[in-house]
């Protein structure tokens, strides 16, 4: 499969992953069925695109037309077999192996191209796993976006156990068409990405829990001793606490007791404060 192949890009998830994939791929000029649960799922995902494309529009970016086209390219639909007709298909559903496992058996029997390219938009779960319930593993990867995806520039690409040179170099050159910079990794827990940058979330929320400094002041601290554009409690509420907390247990779980969550990134997912998108995290944005 070459990436001039590619006319239909399905995207499973319409959430904060999913339709943010699903935008920056239409406005490169494929088509793209963007496939949730449930149509309010869908309904927000549209929204939350519709606002971004307005954003650039507003900015100079892009013109009106340019959003016009990007929004005519995306089919939003609840069916699965919308599906049938994709060449690359990329998972950004629950960060839950059973549920990624499901899916990807449902693509099997759903994606008529034999040839088509799956992938996977986990931060931490294993490709090699993933794979191994694919028709053809050696066409699974892992293509991993940052949030917010059509703002930052780079991807990580996940080569698992079974995935072939072809279908690396695929990944390599289809972020490259959607106006992003790959970067490479083998397949071990957290990757890159998150392997280093959860530690740091997990370990600011343990300063906090130790009472060492406030919240405002850890995240002061770290933006001006470290130059970066926000602290951890910050980021932890801008990615969603519940997908901190699954990232670090799968890396305690994978790499051991220095990964450990702190009880009280714990403490607040289990009273549903997530951060930004529940209103309520580190943070108040009610």
């Amino acid at each position: 499969m070459k990436v001039d192949d590619v006319k239909v890009v399905g995207v499973l998830g319409a959430g904060t992953m999913g339709n943010g994939i699903a935008q920056v791929c239409a406005a490169a000029g494929f088509e793209v069925v963007m496939r949730d649960i449930e149509q309010r799922f869908i309904d927000r995902g549209m929204e939350t695109i519709r606002k971004s494309l307005s954003k650039f529009v507003e900015k100079g970016k892009i013109s009106q037309e340019d959003m016009d086209a990007t929004l005519s390219r995306i089919k939003p639909t609840v069916e699965m077999k919308d599906l049938e007709n994709a060449d690359l298909v990329i998972e950004a559903v629950v960060e839950n192996m059973d549920v990624k496992k499901a899916v990807i058996k449902e693509l099997n029997e759903i994606v008529k191209n034999q040839d088509a390219i799956f992938a996977s938009n986990t931060s931490t779960l294993s490709i090699t796993e993933m794979a191994a319930v694919a028709r053809k593993p050696e066409n699974f990867v892992g293509i991993h976006f940052m949030n917010p995806v059509p703002l930052m520039k780079g991807v990580e690409i996940v080569k698992g156990l079974l995935t072939s040179e072809e279908t690396l170099n695929f990944a390599v050159e289809f972020v490259k068409r959607i106006g992003k910079e790959a970067v490479v990794c083998k397949d071990s827990a957290g990757f890159i990405s998150n392997r280093i940058l959860m530690p740091w979330v997990n370990e600011g929320i343990y300063v906090l829990y130790e009472g060492i400094a406030t919240r405002e002041e850890i995240d002061k601290g770290m933006r001006l001793f470290t130059n970066v554009p926000m602290g951890p409690l910050e980021l932890a509420d801008l990615i969603g606490l519940d997908i901190v907390l699954a990232a670090v247990e799968t890396l305690h779980r994978e790499l051991g007791d220095k990964y450990k969550p702190c009880p009280l990134l714990k403490q607040m997912v289990a009273a549903g404060l997530f951060g930004r998108k529940t209103g309520r995290g580190f943070y108040d944005y009610r």
